[in-house]
């Protein structure tokens, strides 16, 4: 049996000053962990985002890119990432270096340990209004309300999920 395979799905929209440095970290923090795939997912970026994107692909073999013809939105983009992504065990993340890369292997440690979903969840929302505060409050209540699986607050898309979870 192959070894299992980690994908780490990444939507990226005008995010042409942070590729180098999430690469940079996403690369380093799966680098001990076996085999695995970076799945970037261009959202229509207007910045030239896609070219440094190409640009790290050219020199990492275990980098895949996908490109979406215009802006669809962030879930969007996910979707596409997810879709695309091959692994045993995916970790979505937020192209925008807010999810720190550096916590991956905790949360394949989790998956490891025999976890389907694994949530990173912030511990404390660094220069956010009491509005959005309050507001993201109320969206996680009511998301619990309509669903049969509880979604912890502040859980954000920063995620593991293994194969089966995501099928």
């Amino acid at each position: 049996m192959p070894a299992q395979l980690l994908s780490i799905v990444v939507p990226v929209f005008n995010e042409v000053e942070t590729v180098p440095e999430l690469h940079r970290r996403v690369a380093a923090a799966v680098a001990g962990l076996g085999r695995h795939e970076i799945v970037f997912v261009d959202d229509g970026s207007s910045d030239g985002s896609w070219d440094a994107l190409r640009t790290v692909a050219a020199a990492d073999r275990n980098v895949r890119l996908v490109r979406l013809s215009r802006n669809f939105g962030h879930q969007v983009a996910l979707s596409a990432g997810l879709e695309a992504a091959r692994g045993d065990a995916i970790v979505s993340m937020d192209g925008d270096l807010q999810d720190p890369p550096e916590l991956i292997p905790e949360l394949v440690q989790r998956w490891r340990d025999g976890f389907d979903v694994v949530y990173a969840v912030r511990s404390k929302r660094h220069g956010e209004t009491r509005f959005k505060l309050f507001t993201a409050s109320l969206f996680y209540k009511a998301i619990n309300r309509m669903s049969s699986v509880e979604i912890p607050e502040q859980a954000g898309d920063f995620r593991l999920m293994s194969r089966r979870a995501l099928d």
